[in-house]
C-alpha cells in the first residue's frame, strides 16, 4: 500500500472520530442537581399538611416556582413559565402528562391572581404528584 493511501486512510479514520466526538458531546443532556432538587421538593411536599388549610395553596405555589426554575436551567426560551411550558412540550412524550402539568400551573395562577382563590389538600396532593413526575420526565430529581 502506498504511502499516500495509508495517509488518506488515516485522515478519514481521524476525521470520523472527531466527528462522532463532537456529535457525542453536543448531545448530552442537561446535568441537573438532582439532590438539591429532590430536597427542595422534599421540602415542598412536607410543609403540605392536612391540618394547616394554608399550606394547600403555598405548596401548589413552590412547587411550581420549583418547576420553573428547572425549565430555566434547562434554557428553555420564554419569558414566563406558559412560554417556557410550551417550549418544553416535546420533552412530554406522554401528552397527558403536558396536559397535566399545564392544568397544576393554571390552578398555580388562580391561586396567585383570583383573592379568596382556594383548594382543598387532595387537590394540592394530586398537584404534588404531578410537579413530581414532570421533574423526573426534565431529570431534575
Amino acid at each position: 500500500m502506498s504511502p499516500v493511501v495509508v495517509f488518506i486512510v488515516a485522515v478519514i479514520f481521524v476525521g470520523a472520530l472527531v466527528f462522532l466526538m463532537i456529535s457525542k458531546t453536543g448531545a448530552h443532556e442537561h446535568a441537573f442537581d438532582k439532590e438539591e432538587y429532590q430536597t427542595d421538593f422534599l421540602a415542598i411536599e412536607n410543609q403540605l399538611s392536612k391540618d394547616h388549610p394554608l399550606s394547600f395553596n403555598a405548596s401548589v405555589v413552590e412547587a411550581d416556582k420549583l418547576l420553573d426554575k428547572a425549565l430555566m436551567e434547562l434554557g428553555l426560551p420564554g419569558n414566563t413559565m406558559g412560554e417556557r411550558l410550551k417550549a418544553a412540550a416535546p420533552k412530554f412524550s406522554d401528552r397527558s402528562d403536558l396536559n397535566s402539568v399545564w392544568y397544576v400551573h393554571k390552578m398555580r395562577n388562580s391561586i396567585a391572581h383570583e383573592p379568596g382563590y382556594t383548594i382543598d389538600y387532595n387537590q394540592a396532593r394530586r398537584a404534588m404528584q404531578t410537579y413530581r413526575k414532570a421533574l423526573r420526565i426534565l431529570g431534575a430529581i
